[in-house]
């Protein structure tokens, strides 16, 4: 294990753990990078509040202070990198990129939870029709399209409440490979839900159907831990089995992504 690019911290109302914990968690296994990337804090027009789901804008600075203080202080054992998780929000995307270049964040990823604004926005993991699938699919690609993003978390997130993997979710796995494939945009393979489903018994991604299609449309795939406590970054069984699973992608399974910055 050598980089893990998705973990939040508990400002966002459903995790635990104090930042440093999620560093320490991560040096016990031999990371040599870590990117913080909670979900990011939107600033509503209309002053909405999702404290179960992300930070409050007000938080944001405490949120940057601290990871820089943990890449100063960790400096020599491990790189220490500072980003968000994002959906794809129309109105919020010329503030995104403006926050993202003021603050010099390191990088973005796009996780597209709910469609233009958890406000107001349907919930994309309750996705249940094909036309339901099909929005995931046009906001998701849409999100793409911005050129923000270092890469495309759990982009099988549909599979959380839709009944089976169709012929209309074959299609919807296409063509989200192929705007990937065609921007060089990486997909996540992400563990958190199969790590929860120890407990639940519930499992609905990463999705083997899914990624058999990411495989043979040419996409590059990196394992996201989507860590949501420390303990979930100090499971190495849970990204070795990751690894055995994706070694048919070979050398587009990445062990890093590429952070220029903004």
């Amino acid at each position: 294990m050598k980089a893990n690019y998705h973990t939040h911290t508990a400002r966002c109302g459903h995790a635990e753990g104090t930042d440093e914990e999620y560093v320490l968690a991560a040096l016990s296994q031999g990371f040599d990078e870590l990117g913080f990337s909670d979900h990011v804090p939107w600033p509503y027009a209309s002053g909405y509040a999702h404290p179960h789901v992300r930070m409050h804008l007000s938080q944001m600075e405490d949120y940057l202070q601290s990871i820089r203080a943990l890449k100063e202080k960790y400096k020599d054992r491990i790189r220490i990198l500072i980003g968000f998780e994002c959906e794809y929000f129309p109105d919020y995307m010329g503030w995104l990129a403006d926050m993202a270049a003021q603050k010099e964040l390191d990088y973005l990823i796009l996780g597209n939870h709910y469609e233009n604004s958890d406000e107001t926005g349907m919930y994309f993991g309750s996705a249940r029709t094909p036309g339901e699938l099909r929005r995931y699919v046009e906001s998701t690609v849409r999100g793409m399209e911005t050129g923000l993003f270092a890469y495309l978390a759990h982009p099988d997130l549909f599979m959380r409440s839709y009944p089976r993997f169709d012929e209309n979710c074959r299609a919807a796995a296409r063509d989200l490979c192929q705007a990937c494939r065609e921007k060089n945009l990486p997909m996540e393979y992400n563990t958190h839900d199969r790590f929860i489903s120890y407990f639940t018994r519930r499992k609905s991604y990463p999705h083997p159907a899914f990624f058999e299609i990411a495989r043979e449309e040419g996409v590059r795939v990196i394992i996201g831990l989507d860590a949501h406590e420390p303990g979930e970054l100090a499971v190495p069984e849970q990204f070795r089995l990751a690894r055995r699973e994706l070694e048919p992608f070979g050398e587009r399974c990445l062990d890093h992504i590429e952070t220029a910055g903004f």
